[in-house]
């Protein structure tokens, strides 16, 4: 056994290492917060694609502990040796499965690259192994790369405006220095990139792999995750590159609705709130407005995480007696609370004043670069981070890529 004091180091919007103790402390965190809830009348059988962090890992602890439902978790593999620090995403997915081996719960883990074909039918066959089939499928994929297996074409997404340059406030989270960040808008091929990488047709390949395989079930579930976000950050997400994207993923979810809907299932996009995650502090401006929405609901009391935003989605969306309530473009919004016109006007307010002398008492700066740490298992109370851990930690019922 190899042990070390393992401390944050960062790149950028990157942290490289992650803490084994403090990733494990925050999984038993959301286990418990689902615990203490009202149990849910859900799904039976549970595949996560990408579910190692946010909002895919949410969804997994909450179809799990929330409904007592068998689940399958795909992420890639984050495993290191030589006494390296794994990934933050390896660690939550070993404290997932020690919590549900001692709850008693069936889950499997599989890692491997969720574009390739080989990842879809390795899971097909675990799936038929295990559980015969799946009645929820949650897509939950964040990723800046993607070759098409059907093509073998390389695709980049990029984070940029279209038609125009795009000027606004942006804050360096580590620093507090406020400042303004002009980004030159995407070429139509940078476009075309994002949406591969990013829009629905991974999501599509995915269920027509399950499909196929005979492992989807009758009145089967599937639920990818969106963002819409305020007129603040309009130009460079909703009506950026990735707004683009997240079109094609809302156009996916109405072909999917169709093509399950013939044995009775269906499909939705989920638009939920602006959150502190590894993706969206790559975005420019987007950590300074969550800072000061963050400010805004905690103090209005309405401020919730991945975990009470994902058990809201199943309480009181997925899985009520009286339907899914949708918008008019057939979305799930649990984006709602932070889209209230009290918290926006609030939150505009704060915008236009902010500068770096002043952004400390105007947002809740110090709660984002917390929650940006803890991602990482870093800052979390009650765990010695000046003592030794050991890096290398196994995962239960995982079936890696090589095997």
């Amino acid at each position: 056994m190899i042990e070390m004091i393992i401390k944050p180091r960062t790149r950028g919007f990157i942290c490289t290492t992650a803490h084994p103790e403090g990733c494990a402390v925050q999984v038993q965190e959301q286990v418990e917060y689902v615990q203490a809830q009202p149990a849910i009348k859900g799904p039976s059988n549970v595949l996560v694609i990408g579910a190692s962090a946010g909002y895919g890992l949410a969804s997994r602890i909450v179809a799990a502990f929330g409904a007592g439902a068998n689940t399958v978790g795909i992420y890639r593999q984050g495993e290191r040796g030589g006494g390296r620090p794994a990934s933050a995403g390896w660690y939550n997915s070993a404290a997932f499965e020690i919590a549900a081996q001692k709850a008693g719960l069936t889950s499997y883990s599989l890692t491997g690259d969720a574009f390739t074909d080989e990842t879809k039918a390795r899971t097909v066959e675990l799936i038929r192994r295990e559980l015969g089939q799946v009645d929820l499928v949650v897509y939950s994929v964040a990723s800046a790369r993607r070759t098409n297996p059907q093509t073998g074409v390389v695709s980049n997404s990029v984070l940029k405006p279209i038609g125009q340059s795009y000027t606004n406030k942006t804050v360096n989270f580590h620093t507090g220095e406020v400042s303004m960040i002009t980004i030159d808008p995407a070429t139509e091929d940078e476009i075309q990139e994002t949406v591969e990488v990013m829009g629905g047709d991974d999501w599509q390949q995915w269920m027509d792999a399950l499909q196929k395989g005979g492992v989807l079930a009758d009145h089967a579930t599937t639920v990818a995750y969106s963002y819409i976000g305020s007129k603040i950050t309009q130009a460079i997400y909703r009506e950026g590159t990735i707004g683009q994207a997240k079109d094609h993923l809302e156009a996916t979810a109405k072909s999917l609705n169709e093509q399950l809907g013939a044995t009775g299932g269906r499909a939705y996009v989920t638009v939920s709130k602006a959150l502190v995650t590894q993706s969206s502090s790559a975005i420019p401006v987007v950590p300074l407005y969550i800072s000061a929405l963050y400010k805004v609901m905690k103090e209005k009391g309405i401020h919730e995480g991945c975990i009470e935003q994902t058990y809201r989605l199943f309480s009181e969306r997925l899985y009520t007696s009286g339907g899914v309530a949708v918008d008019e473009k057939g979305r799930i919004r649990i984006d709602d609370w932070e889209l209230r016109e009290d918290v926006q006007e609030e939150v505009a307010k704060l915008w236009a004043e902010v500068t770096t002398e002043n952004i400390a008492q105007l947002t809740d700066l110090e709660g984002y670069r917390k929650e940006f740490f803890q991602l990482f298992g870093f800052e979390i109370d009650g765990v010695d981070y000046e003592a030794d851990v050991d890096p290398n930690v196994n995962i239960p019922n995982v079936h890696n890529e090589t095997e």
